[in-house]
């Protein structure tokens, strides 16, 4: 007669629960667009969730504590024109996110600690590099500012958001959409899922693949990979029956399914399922350094229903009160390894942890500081000021400049953001400052003989769109007129 030897395990009797009714939040406006995200983000202090938005994409950040039913007018996080694809807390700053949207934009968000009374428009930084869609958002693990981009133009972007650059561009790696993306704990190496069913191990800093697998799931489905804390992948995909294969969630379902990963055959293991009567929207995850370890949290979902956000608590019951070392080892902290220089010239660093045992206090507001490269501020060699042609001549008398010879006011250094008047701010684009003059748009814009200074301008601020730069300014450059008379030009 054979006996069934138990498993030993940590998690053996770990259940999941919903929350109670007055700990959800209610009556929000889950976005309905069809595309594979999970429309929500976590962290210690707040709750993210892509809603609904006329005119444009919007999100909504809700602190923590603010359960219950939330007021249709209740501040949003606007901006995109159109609608928002994925959200993402930066894992070193719990009050930066990020968001991508249809509009092959990301913008960055510095969200106060305080519930603004307005929503709010204006984002840290803008950036654009995408030619299509971009609906996959990863900040790095351990480098600070480093974040990651991958849009329907099958291109994996790596940017520096404390300056807006590049730092680096996988362009010619997938053939086809891009599934899912994932850092390794120390950044060093990418996992990504495509379309064309393979899964790819990707070092981004050298630009190869160093591994890849065709037809890890043979299902038509999407498929995704993360890297577990030993180094190992773990993939979800479906059979070519649509039968799921390692499935720990998948929108449209209602059930949880939660697995061990050990160093002992069969390396997963099935634990348990949490099932409810509702499917689910999408699906947010706590990290870690947010859990209630008095409780015995391991894990804390929150799932989103057509028109609430339910949390789902993963509890192991233990009787005793004591600190569970066995349940929380040392976890990733807020503070950055590595600066995104240091990453991008080849080092690497172990996330920097942090003990749970006294609990996690999330750090006071730190602001996000964004400091672009100017191109503009290499002034080109002095030399003999040029003729003026009839065509500027009539530019200048139609915009109510001077020429720099007649001018009493030299021209102004480009960090001046006050020498443009119809720029508004700092942050404020070419597009919109050309749209509140009255002067363009009573159809005053340089035509015919004047075109060529116009195309010149714009092309230059096409190329050199990393600072925001408006028309006048770069024409006054190109021109070489020394100021506005008055700031003459008005604003709408």
């Amino acid at each position: 007669m054979s006996r069934r030897v138990v498993r030993q395990s940590k998690f053996r009797h770990v259940f999941g629960q919903a929350a109670k009714a007055d700990q959800a939040y209610e009556d929000i406006r889950v976005s309905k667009v069809t595309w594979d995200s999970s429309f929500c983000a976590v962290n210690p202090k707040f709750l993210a969730i892509i809603v609904e938005a006329g005119g444009g994409g919007a999100f909504i950040v809700l602190p923590l504590a603010k359960t219950g039913r939330v007021d249709k007018n209740y501040p949003l996080v606007t901006g995109h024109t159109a609608p928002v694809l994925d959200i993402d807390w930066c894992p070193h700053n719990d009050n930066v996110i990020a968001s991508a949207s249809d509009d092959t934009t990301i913008m960055v968000w510095q969200i106060p600690d305080y519930t603004p009374v307005r929503n709010i428009t204006e984002p840290i930084i803008t950036l654009e590099g995408h030619s299509k869609r971009v609906g996959i958002l990863s900040w790095h693990p351990t480098a600070r500012n480093v974040l990651l981009s991958a849009g329907g133009d099958n291109v994996i972007i790596i940017w520096n958001v404390g300056t807006g650059e590049v730092l680096l561009s996988l362009d010619e790696v997938h053939p086809d959409v891009i599934h899912s993306v994932c850092w390794n704990s120390n950044g060093s190496l990418l996992a990504t899922t495509c379309k064309d069913k393979t899964l790819r191990i990707i070092d981004p800093r050298k630009g190869q693949v160093v591994a890849e697998r065709f037809a890890a799931h043979e299902g038509m489905r999407p498929m995704r990979a993360v890297f577990t804390r030993q180094g190992h992948i773990f993939t979800t995909g479906f059979t070519r029956m649509s039968q799921r294969e390692l499935g720990l969630w998948d929108p449209g379902d209602s059930s949880i399914r939660y697995f061990e990963i050990t160093d002992e055959p069969p390396f997963v293991h099935y634990l348990n399922t949490f099932s409810s009567k509702e499917p689910q929207r999408g699906m947010g995850f706590m990290p870690k350094r947010g859990l209630d370890v008095s409780k015995c949290e391991i894990a804390r979902f929150y799932k989103l229903h057509e028109r609430k956000c339910e949390p789902i608590i993963m509890t192991v019951p233990r009787k005793s009160d004591l600190f569970q070392d066995d349940l929380y080892p040392d976890t990733p902290g807020p503070e950055p390894a590595l600066e995104a220089d240091e990453w991008l010239s080849g080092q690497d660093a172990e996330p920097v942890l942090i003990s749970l045992r006294d609990g996690y206090v999330p750090p006071k507001h730190r602001e996000l500081r964004v400091t672009k490269r100017n191109i503009l501020d290499v002034r080109p060699p002095t030399g003999p000021p040029r003729s003026q042609s009839a065509s500027e001549a009539s530019l200048s008398v139609r915009l109510g400049l001077a020429p720099l010879s007649q001018s009493a006011h030299p021209l102004p250094p480009f960090s001046d953001k006050s020498f443009c008047p119809l720029r508004l701010n700092s942050n404020t684009p070419w597009r919109r400052c050309w749209r509140r003059s009255r002067l363009f748009a009573s159809g005053c814009r340089p035509r015919n003989s004047e075109s060529r200074l116009w195309r010149t301008c714009y092309a230059s601020w096409w190329t050199e769109r990393t600072r925001p730069a408006c028309w006048a300014e770069l024409c006054a450059q190109r021109a070489g007129w020394g100021g506005v008379n008055g700031l003459a030009l008005p604003m709408l």
